[in-house]
């Protein structure tokens, strides 16, 4: 067949644009080709047969005729055709290779869900409290305080506060100040519900706060006494298909309280949750006059214009011109404010941002458990070395494979193709496997996504109603694709086709020390998250075995004891008859969070109170004669309280931290301690009470083993109130509960029982870090999965490329062990680095998280010995499958391919 210009004008063109022939090889086929020599007629023949088959391997049968008029098609066209012949490609060879492909796939669909969940999460926790309309201007005030031996970090601030704020200082437009008093029995006529979410608030709440009222007046709902604000569902739990506007419910029995607004319910992402908003123009504490008592969470929101610094500065000098002339009055006319400072105390108030609360707050009288901006960043550099790891693996599997499309590549280059669409070329094909696992990943993150809720006490969901979502998916898959075939995509087009064709290709120490390098870097991750989780389930092992100066187990605490009325000493006396119980006591104050506090500064008998460092702060805890039988706790000098003593109504147990601070000389037992008498209204400086040291308490953790146990004094009630605690013998739990339920509702039918566990609600003081510990384990495990999943298909793809070596060896004699030992001691050398790399890095980080507590573990060298072994085992036993099934093949078989 002649040929002439134009026909191959059109063919070369053609071939160009699918990536097959450089454009510039022309003008040399034309001169070639179209000669009228029969050679050259017959050159021409096959060049036309070898076209259509070109032409039938991308989809096309239309002749030649046909072929010139797609040719000379529009722009679009041509960058179609060129996108189709990648993405053609690319999926032929995902399909060849498909153990690659899966691998490849799996690993980064993995890394994408786990990464995916995590920014779920890190999103949820960083959007705290911003769906209030003036959030960025309201502040909530926090108080340090260092008096009598204790540190205080606090939500809480006086009571006259927040009436004092707008009036003393112009850049703030309003305050509010809330009070907690526990939990309510409410009621609407007979039968009692224990509503958990309640608190007394000023009037400006909904001035301050973007609470959306459904009915009633916002502004004047919390106005008059007696007067209440509720939640949508507690209208709709006490009032169903009504209005609850105007209707009345019941607090523990007694408080009538007048709806007078419902608001819907506050949202997930807010630092509080109140079912019930009680007006604190009916509470009388809110009305003391006293500066020096913090009780109360303060709020405040600032004008448009107001500089926080300005007003924290104003807010001190207002605090001292109010407190000084108390401190005197209460102290005497010595004790001034500049000799309280002197002496080391200090009373100190800042405004604190309320976007700031849930991740950068962690004070007393938090309303809610609030999470850790360091474990967002944490957690946020978790998801990204899980992708960074999953990327790897597509880097590392890319590059050892670039011998096996070596000759792909040079013939490619031979027959013209310019790098550029090499690098294209292999991009896409990166891209298509990236896009394939992102929408794989979702639905493993579908799956993953209810596990990880219960386990992080969230209601996270995938957004599939929102366009951004799906736009930074697209993007995320992009983005991926792009920087997991950077590398290879730049690596593989680099090659020269007079090496790679003459079979003179080598990957080069270049390739092989960066590919060591990936893989030690995703080892190195692996095991810095493996010793993180060791060291944090080893601290809460540490925290459920320390001593803690009380038998937390088998006490089972009923609550709402005022629930019984007078009928609580029957109900207690009728529940020791049976041989199941050992002891039980009244008391609201228990050394477990959630429970009542109580402080006071107190001084011993004969030291000059004036002087602040006679001046020690305790807990006062108000007990009853079985308290430390019931705990479990233990006397160490002097004696328990006895129904023996009449005396006893005057006297006080120490622990050994407030024996300690008090400095008697010699022998606390037998001394006095002294304390001025006040009320709700504040101290009187003219009357004092004195209690009598009759017995000294083994120390006994009452908060946070991050806390070091302060100073605290028990002394009998007067009325026994709060819970009443009892210890069992029994192993039938149930049979205690049940006996328990029954005499209560013999004695207080329409009165709901409640119930806990001591080792429970010690156990929930560290609820945060187990599920830190566990989400940890989680991570770490799914980034061990994905390190394996690329070195089983490295070590597969080693295997493969020495097909030939370990024929040769077996049949010169070599053992199957040796051969196993062959290919597994370098990435075997590559684990040990990366865990000399790991753990500094490790030791350093969990240090740093067990800075928080006092009480902790030592970190020995048999935590990283074991995570250590660990990683090296599982890497193992990921390289010995491929290994072994490499060194028991027949040499024949091996032989003869190559």
């Amino acid at each position: 067949m002649q040929l002439n210009a134009e026909h191959i004008t059109y063919i070369i063109k053609d071939l160009h644009y699918r990536g097959i022939v450089a454009e510039g090889l022309q003008d040399e086929l034309v001169d070639h080709v179209c000669s009228a020599t029969e050679e050259r007629m017959q050159l021409g023949d096959r060049f036309i047969d070898a076209y259509n088959r070109v032409l039938k391997s991308f989809g096309h049968t239309q002749g030649l005729r046909e072929t010139q008029k797609e040719v000379l098609r529009s722009e679009n066209f041509k960058t179609k055709i060129m996108l189709k012949n990648y993405l053609t490609i690319a999926a032929r060879n995902l399909r060849k290779h498909s153990f690659y492909s899966f691998i490849n796939i799996l690993g980064l669909s993995v890394g994408v869900a786990v990464c995916m969940i995590i920014v779920f999460f890190v999103l949820h926790e960083i959007s705290y409290d911003k769906h209030h309309e003036h959030a960025n201007r309201i502040y909530r005030i926090k108080s340090e305080i260092i008096f009598g031996g204790n540190h205080w970090n606090m939500t809480y601030a006086p009571a006259p506060m927040a009436a004092t704020l707008p009036l003393e200082i112009p850049e703030v437009e309003a305050a509010v100040h809330f009070r907690e008093r526990g939990s309510y029995l409410v009621k609407r006529e007979t039968e009692n519900i224990k509503e958990k979410n309640v608190i007394w608030a000023g009037n400006d709440f909904f001035k301050i706060f973007t609470v959306p009222m459904l009915e009633g007046n916002p502004e004047k709902s919390l106005e008059e006494p007696n007067t209440m604000a509720i939640s949508k569902r507690t209208a709709e739990k006490f009032f169903p298909g009504e209005s609850a506007l105007g209707q009345t419910l019941i607090l523990d029995n007694k408080w009538n309280f007048k709806i007078t607004g419902v608001y819907e319910d506050m949202p997930v992402t807010s630092h509080f949750h109140f079912d019930l908003i009680l007006s604190m123009a009916g509470l009388s504490e809110a009305k003391s006059p006293s500066w020096l008592s913090n009780n109360f969470q303060t709020y405040m929101l600032l004008h448009p214009d107001a500089d926080p610094k300005a007003v924290e500065d104003k807010l001190m000098k207002l605090v001292m011109d109010q407190v000084a002339p108390q401190i005197t009055q209460v102290f005497g006319d010595d004790f001034t404010i500049d000799k309280f400072k002197e002496s080391g105390n200090k009373i100190e108030y800042t405004l604190q941002p309320l976007t700031d609360i849930h991740l950068k707050s962690d004070l007393l009288g938090e309303f809610e458990p609030n999470f850790s901006m360091a474990y967002v960043y944490l957690f946020g550099a978790v998801a990204l070395f899980i992708l960074a790891i999953a990327c790897i693996n597509f880097m590392n599997l890319s590059t050892a494979r670039s011998a096996n499309r070596a000759k792909e590549v040079g013939v490619r280059k031979v027959m013209g193709s310019f790098r550029s669409h090499l690098v294209r070329q292999f991009l896409s094909e990166s891209i298509l496997l990236s896009f394939l696992s992102f929408i794989i990943a979702i639905g493993i993150a579908y799956l993953l996504l209810p596990v990880f809720n219960d386990l992080a006490g969230r209601q996270l969901s995938i957004p599939f109603q929102s366009i951004p979502f799906y736009l930074l998916l697209i993007g995320g898959a992009m983005i991926t694709g792009l920087l997991a075939g950077m590398y290879p995509s730049f690596f593989l087009s680099a090659f020269k086709p007079v090496n790679v064709l003459k079979g003179n290709v080598s990957l080069g120490m270049k390739s092989g020390f960066i590919r060591s390098s990936l893989v030690v870097f995703q080892f190195s991750i692996s095991i810095v998250l493996i010793i993180s989780t060791l060291a944090v389930f080893n601290q809460l092992n540490f925290i459920q075995t320390k001593k803690i100066g009380f038998n937390k187990d088998q006490v089972i605490m009923v609550e709402d004891a005022d629930a019984l009325g007078n009928n609580r000493i029957a109900y207690k006396n009728e529940i020791l008859k049976n041989n199941m119980i050992v002891n039980g006591t009244f008391s609201g104050f228990l050394p477990v969070s959630g429970t009542w506090r109580s402080d006071s500064p107190w001084w011993a008998e004969g030291k000059n109170p004036s002087q602040s460092e006679n001046m020690v702060s305790l807990q006062n805890w108000a007990v009853d004669y079985d308290y430390l039988k019931t705990l479990g706790m233990t006397i160490k000098d002097g004696r328990d309280f006895s129904e023996d003593f009449t005396s006893d109504s005057s006297a006080v147990i120490l622990n050994e931290t407030a024996a300690k601070n008090f400095s008697f000389d010699g022998s606390p037992i037998g001394k006095k301690i002294l304390t001025f008498q006040g009320d709700e209204q504040g101290v009187n400086p003219d009357e004092t009470e004195s209690l009598t040291v009759i017995g000294i308490v083994e120390n006994f953790h009452f908060e946070s083993l991050k806390e070091n146990v302060g100073s605290v004094m028990l002394f009998l009630s007067k009325r026994p109130q709060g819970y009443i605690s009892f210890r069992f013998q029994s192993q039938d739990t149930k049979a205690v509960i049940d006996l328990l339920e029954s005499k209560w509702k013999e004695i207080a039918p329409d009165q709901p029982f409640t119930y806990t566990f001591l080792d429970q609600r010690f156990g929930n003081m560290y609820a945060a870090e187990m599920r830190l510990g566990k989400m940890f384990a989680i991570f770490a495990g799914f980034a061990i999965i994905i390190a394996c999943l690329g070195l089983f298909a490295l070590t597969a793809f080693t295997a493969e490329q020495r097909t030939k070596e370990i024929g040769i060896r077996k049949v010169l004699g070599a053992s199957v062990a040796s051969i196993v030992v062959l290919l597994s001691k370098e990435f075997g050398k590559l684990v040990l680095i990366a865990f000399v790399i790991a753990s500094p890095v490790a030791w350093w980080a969990v240090n740093k998280w067990l800075e928080d507590y006092q009480y902790k573990i030592t970190l020995g060298w048999s935590l990283f010995a074991v995570a250590g072994l660990a990683a090296f085992v599982i890497a193992l036993l990921t390289m010995s499958f491929q290994s072994i099934k490499a060194a028991v093949s027949n040499p024949v078989n091996s032989l003869r391919s190559e």
